[in-house]
Formats: C-alpha cells, structure tokens, sequence
C-alpha cells in the first residue's frame, strides 16, 4: 500500500479518482476539481494549495481526500476566525492549516473517497495521514467540512472535535409538480409563493433553462459578469471566472442547470447556476445586472424546486444562510465539521466553545416554525 500527497489533481488518474464517488457527486468529480485548478481559482493567490492524498493498492486507488493547504479562511463557510484571531493574540501561527473541502463549496458530500470493500481500513488510514502530515509539515491543524453524515459520525468517534450549524434545505415528499408542493404549505406561505412567481410574469421575465449542451458561450460570458458584479457589490473576492463555468459545464453537461432571466428586449439581466447529483439539486451562483422584483426567489428557488420535482431529485440544497428560506418551503437541517487541532494551546477552550456553539445551534433550530401545515412536515 502506498501513499501519496499530490499539488495537482491531475496527479491523480480521472477514472480512478471517479471509481470512489458516490451519488454523482458534482463537486467531488475530479473533472470540478481539476476546473478549479485549471483555471486559476485555487492557488496560492487566493490561498488554496493543493495536497490530494491518495492511497494506492497494486496501482489501484483504493482511498483518497481532496485536501488544501489554506493560507487563510476564506470560501470555507466555517468560520474560525475567533480561532485565528486567539492564536494571533497570543503570536502563535494559525494559518497555514489543512482542509478537505470543496473550496467555495458548503455543500455536502464525500470527503473520504475509499473503496467500499475496504472501509475499516483505509478511512483512518486517510485521516492518520491528515495528521501526520499537518503535524510534520507544522500546520496548525486539519478540518474536514460538509462530509457526508456517516463520515462525521466516523471521525467524531476517531476524536475529531464537531462543529455544528444550519442551513436550509428543501425535501421532495414525492410530489407530483409544483401546486402538489404548494398544496402542503400553510395557506399564508401558499399565497406568498404565488404572488411572487406571478409578480415575475407581470414583468414579463422570459427564463431560459439550460445545461451544459444548450448553454453558449455567450450565456456563459454574461453569467460569469453577473457572477463578479455580485461580489464586486457584496461579498469581495470573485474567485471564479468563465473559464470554470465553461469547463464544468463541457465535462459535466448534464449535471449543469443554468437558469438566466431575458427582459422583453432579450437582454439577458441574470442568472443563478445548480449542479445536481443523482438524489440532490445544489444551488451555488447567483447574479443579475438589473435588480427585477421576486426574480431572486424565481431564479434561485422555484425553478429549482421545479427541476428536482420533475427529475425525482430528492433534497435541494440552495447554499449557506438565509432563513428566508423557510417561508419558500426549505427547513433548518444540521450541518457539520469535524477538526483536529495540532498540539494546539487552546484545545480545552475550543472545546468549551463548540459545546456553547452546538446548544445555540439546537436553541435556534428549535425556535423557528415550520411552513408545512401540521402533520405534513415539522422541523
């Protein structure tokens, strides 16, 4: 059995890499991580080195963990910043540490690629290695973030420390199309939904739904100027561009669903982009040029549900925060994030803090109510 730690995917044959992935991951393909590579969007610049393990058998891969080397914390989605800042009070290095995460990514997935025969083996195998690594190579510690469920579990019972929070999900209840859905809501709700997809035709909104085949260049091109004009008004950094949006969707182009929005004119003023997997509709990108009433919601919520009621997805999850959500049919589900910290000076207090942080988590996941009338579906 050997061993590896790899700075390109590439490193690393596509088919094998693949072999691993279950459910049709879109963003653990190695097609999505090598976009992100190839084009820029994780590099030193931005503070996402790559160091893909991978575990070799008889030049078979029978494990691997998509892993960076992180320079700072952005476009994880976990925040530690009261962690870095403790550390830097104290001048002890917090940054670099290790991350396996899909980067700019809180969507849930694998993280722990491994032969399904040979689980017992070589999961902690994948996570010794994490540690030793971050122990020879001085990194302050390793953070696995948005795994699948059964994997916190495991690497909670490996000693992982569990962070916990909440997004907003929406779950198919076998419905048969859009008004079976709305018929499930409480009748306030019910009414809202209406009224703000019919306030998007009064506007006379044409929505284009596209993949990967039908898309063009050009819808491309004014995606990805939506994409950067939202984060040049909000949120800083743009670390994708329209070459990641091309390659995914000429390497996935069926698991892309791009929706745009066209005026009268056909002047195409926004878009929001999904990717799915064979049971999840992800929602990650949204943008506009012109601020149009409700199309947010349209764009980036209603076609989604939409998609996943006719292609029998079976959860959509539309991205981090907003508790806006609710009210469109999404509930609070528990997300979490496992962490090793390296020898770290403040163990006993991050412990103390992530158990503050999970009963503030539950407190508030208990507070809020669901949209669903009684019977149908609780939070």
């Amino acid at each position: 059995m050997q061993i590896n730690i790899h700075s390109e995917i590439k490193q690393i044959p596509s088919d094998d890499w693949n072999s691993l992935v279950t459910d049709n991951n879109p963003f653990m393909h190695h097609e999505f991580l090598a976009a992100l590579e190839n084009n820029g969007c994780v590099s030193d610049e931005f503070g996402w080195r790559p160091c893909h393990i991978a575990i070799t058998e008889n030049d078979s891969l029978i494990g691997a963990m998509p892993l960076y080397s992180k320079m700072n914390s952005y476009g994880e989605f976990v925040f530690d910043h009261a962690w870095a800042d403790a550390y830097q009070r104290n001048q002890l290095p917090y940054y670099p540490k290790l991350v396996s995460a899909i980067p700019y990514t809180p969507a849930s997935g694998q993280r722990l690629l491994c032969r399904a025969d040979r689980k017992d083996e070589v999961l902690p195998l994948l996570i010794k290695t994490a540690q030793q690594f971050s122990e020879q190579q001085d990194y302050s510690g390793f953070h696995c973030l948005f795994a699948m469920s059964d994997e916190q579990d495991w690497m909670e019972d490996y000693g992982l420390l569990s962070r916990h929070d909440c997004q907003f999900h929406w779950h198919n209840q076998n419905y048969n199309n859009f008004e079976d859905f709305l018929a499930k809501l409480e009748k306030k709700k019910r009414k809202n939904i209406r009224q703000e997809r019919r306030r998007v035709e009064q506007q006379n909104i044409k929505l284009r739904i596209l993949n990967g085949y039908t898309a063009t260049d050009a819808d491309w091109n004014n995606f990805a100027q939506f994409y950067q004009q939202t984060f040049a008004e909000k949120y800083g950094t743009a670390t994708l561009n329209e070459g990641f949006f091309k390659e995914i969707a000429q390497e996935l182009p069926e698991q892309t669903l791009l929706v745009l929005a066209d005026l009268p004119s056909k002047k195409c003023v926004a878009g929001s982009l999904m990717y799915a997997s064979d049971t999840t509709l992800y929602g990650r990108h949204w943008g506009c040029s012109e601020q149009i009433d409700k199309l947010h919601f349209e764009a980036c919520y209603y076609q989604g549900i939409e998609y996943c009621i006719a292609n029998n997805l079976q959860t959509f999850e539309p991205g981090a925060q907003g508790e806006h959500k609710i009210a469109r049919g999404f509930i609070p589900t528990l997300t979490r994030s496992s962490h090793y910290l390296n020898h770290s000076p403040f163990q006993a207090s991050i412990e103390n803090f992530i158990k503050h942080e999970k009963d503030a988590i539950a407190h508030y996941m208990r507070s809020l109510k669901s949209p669903y009338k009684s019977g149908d579906k609780t939070l």
